[in-house]
This record gives C-alpha cells, structure tokens and sequence, in this order.
C-alpha cells in the first residue's frame, strides 16, 4: 500500500514535490526548534532577571551597570527570536545570555536587597 505523491521507489512524485508535501517533518526540525525555543527561554529569563535585579547591586558586585545587562539580554533575546541560535549574530547572543545567568546573577543575588540592616 502506498501513499499518494510516493511513487513505488520511495521518492516524491512531481505532483507531491510541485505542491511542497508538507505530510513530512523530520526529528531534525524537531530538535532545531526545540533548541531555538530553549535558547530564547533562557535569554527571556536572563532579560528579566536583570530588570528585577537592583541597579546598585550591579555596581557593587563589580560588574556592568543594570541598564548595560537588560540592553545587552534584551537585544539577544531579539536577534534569537528573528534569527536562531545556530547563526552569526545567535551565537553570541546565546553566549552573552549564558554570561549573565553563570557570571553575573549570581555575584548580584549574593548581595543584600535594599537597605535593610537585617
């Protein structure tokens, strides 16, 4: 039993290859979306991780300003959303996520919040 479009060898017939056969996904596609929604997920979470940080913080811990980290995540957050991971521009983007969440989250949580003298 075949399927239409297949010819009996196992390859598109002309009719399915003009129309795009769309019936078929392969775990490749899977796996690259899977990846672009990964790293997207996590340059998201270390935009908003560095919004909610406190800008004094970042001073004090002897890094980057505040508004330099949330532009510096938020711009790879937008080149991985227009572009992926696998490309030029996502790459660095993918790294300069991977900085701020092993690098500098963690010199800014071990911080104390505001002025309190608890």
């Amino acid at each position: 039993m075949r399927s239409r479009g297949v010819t009996r060898t196992g390859r598109l017939s002309g009719n399915a290859r003009a129309a795009g056969y769309r019936g078929l996904v392969s775990f490749d596609w899977y796996l690259m979306e899977g990846l672009r929604y990964a790293t997207l997920a996590l340059a998201v979470w270390a935009f908003v991780d560095a919004v909610f940080r406190p800008a004094p913080s970042f001073v004090a811990a002897g890094k980057l300003s505040k508004p330099a980290w949330a532009a510096i995540t938020a711009l790879a957050g937008v080149l991985l959303y227009f572009q992926g991971p696998l490309t030029f521009l996502g790459l660095p983007a993918v790294i300069a996520s991977v900085v701020y969440l092993v690098d500098v989250r963690p010199a800014v949580r071990e911080l104390p919040r505001g002025n309190s003298s608890w």
